[in-house]
């Protein structure tokens, strides 16, 4: 870059001579000085704006510039103290005038006056040490709170979700098998749970426990499903069959082949009962028709560990342990659906029940995240790394929040803010993965089970009546139960 007072001097050699403005540095007397001062400030105006018009491209140099505040026009804002600009306006102008005025310069107190009898000075730019204060007493645009006429909506507290579970049942031979689906919940309030070859069932209620069945030592349970209304369940074996149970009378309706493997997941629509098996195939049967199954559905490469239907009953998701996630409708053999962006075993599934065509997915260990999708339109919404396999997800009935539970590495149970995905918990105790999970009739209270051989019960989620209220449900103290 060239030197600059070469460049000055080239540029004054070439160019007009410039009047130079030389004020003076100091003032003997200030009274001459401030009496003179708009004169000053016109000529030196004039100057400026005369050698502007000659020469555009000119710098003006000068020892100072003293701004003119003349211009200034605080009456534009009409924040004055007269009655007038605060009341009789009925577009609402006055009280903004009078709020405005109240927050730049402090409420109105006309009594106060300063030592010389004048009323107290008001800078907006004064300095003035206050007093710490929490950061509850500002409101979030920075005003105090104390404004009169400004209404503040309370602060909503967080909900607090209890860290341990009320109730832990022991349950002896639980199995720590990730593809299995041992516990489900009924509407009529009824835990059904597989241990080794036997269901029980414990009624919610009365803390009851009852044997349904003992399917012997050559068959073990792999699976328990409750009908959505009634008191059916289904119950699938290793032996590749389906059994149907009234639990109601303890006794067997009928039992339905069809699989040649294991059956580790069972789901609900109406009378229709969907079974997926490790035989890598999805039976669809009528519990009403004689026949064994309706229709078979292919298309998944490996073991079948996950179905849930839709709320309306029109849509059936599947998840296996070849990554895939499918969708499949009320008729077709194929899936209509098929999404492939998991990188491990898909056996948490779960249906919004405020959107619908909302679905959610979990990975296994290789991949544990939570995708969404939206199955109207197609497409994949969104994903969250959860940094551990992801077992089980369901949603809540009451408010837009879902649950998920763990496997490796940290066991932990996981409540979400939907479409936020922020943790609102994060729950500890079980030792092993948290292979099982149910939701209870009212959607406030979980059930998980894990390899530890417990069923550990907590409160997650708001009644559907009060959702800022703590739940009622679970409030007696903790205590231990065996099922036997």
């Amino acid at each position: 870059m060239d030197d600059p007072t070469t460049v000055r001097n080239q540029r004054n050699q070439s160019a007009p001579e410039t009047t130079r403005l030389n004020l003076p540095a100091r003032m003997s007397d200030s009274s001459v000085y401030l009496e003179n001062l708009p004169s000053r400030t016109m000529h030196i105006n004039r100057l400026i704006n005369s050698n502007y018009n000659s020469s555009p491209s000119r710098t003006i140099y000068s020892d100072r510039f003293i701004p003119s505040r003349s211009g200034s026009n605080f009456a534009l804002f009409d924040i004055s103290n007269s009655p007038t600009s605060a009341e009789g306006k009925e577009d609402g102008s006055g009280t903004y005038n009078s709020l405005l005025r109240a927050a730049l310069f402090g409420p109105d107190t006309p009594d106060k006056k300063d030592s010389l009898g004048s009323p107290a000075c008001r800078n907006i730019f004064r300095y003035k040490t206050e007093t710490k204060r929490s950061l509850h007493s500002l409101s979030p645009f920075g005003l105090d709170e104390s404004v009169p006429g400004i209404i503040h909506s309370p602060v909503k507290a967080p909900r607090k979700v209890p860290r341990s579970p009320y109730k832990v049942l022991d349950a002896p031979a639980l199995q720590d098998d990730f593809y299995l689906n041992l516990v489900d919940w009924s509407s009529n309030n009824v835990l059904a749970v597989g241990l080794g070859n036997c269901v029980y069932l414990w009624n919610a209620c009365s803390s009851k426990v009852t044997k349904l069945c003992d399917l012997g030592i050559d068959d073990s349970v792999c699976s328990v499903g409750w009908a959505q209304r009634g008191t059916h369940l289904a119950v699938g074996t290793s032996n590749g069959k389906v059994q149907i149970w009234d639990a109601s009378r303890c006794r067997r309706i009928r039992t339905m082949e069809g699989h040649r493997l294991r059956v580790g997941a069972l789901a609900w629509s109406s009378s229709l009962l969907s079974s997926g098996s490790r035989d890598k195939s999805i039976l669809q049967r009528d519990i009403r028709a004689q026949d064994d199954f309706a229709s078979k559905l292919s298309g998944h490469k490996s073991e079948v560990c996950g179905l849930k239907w839709s709320y309306d009953n029109r849509e059936l998701a599947s998840g296996g342990n070849d990554n895939k996630l499918f969708v499949w409708n009320q008729h077709s053999t194929q899936p209509v659906l098929k999404y492939c962006d998991h990188t491990a075993a898909v056996k948490a599934i779960a249906w919004s029940p405020h959107l619908h065509g909302l679905l959610a997915s979990g990975g296994g260990t290789a991949d544990r995240c939570i995708r969404f999708w939206n199955t109207t339109t197609n497409t994949h919404l969104s994903c969250m790394d959860t940094g551990s396999q992801v077992c089980n997800l369901v949603w809540s009935k009451n408010v837009n929040e879902l649950v998920s539970t763990h496997g490796y590495s940290q066991n932990q149970i996981i409540v979400w803010r939907y479409p936020t995905m922020s943790k609102l918990a994060t729950l500890t105790g079980h030792t092993y993965r948290v292979l099982y999970l149910a939701i209870s009739p009212d959607g406030q209270t979980i059930v998980t089970g894990a390899g530890d051989e417990t069923l550990r019960f907590w409160n997650v989620f708001p009644s559907p009546k009060s959702q800022n209220t703590d739940s009622e449900i679970g409030a007696s103290s903790l205590g231990r139960t065996t099922i036997r």
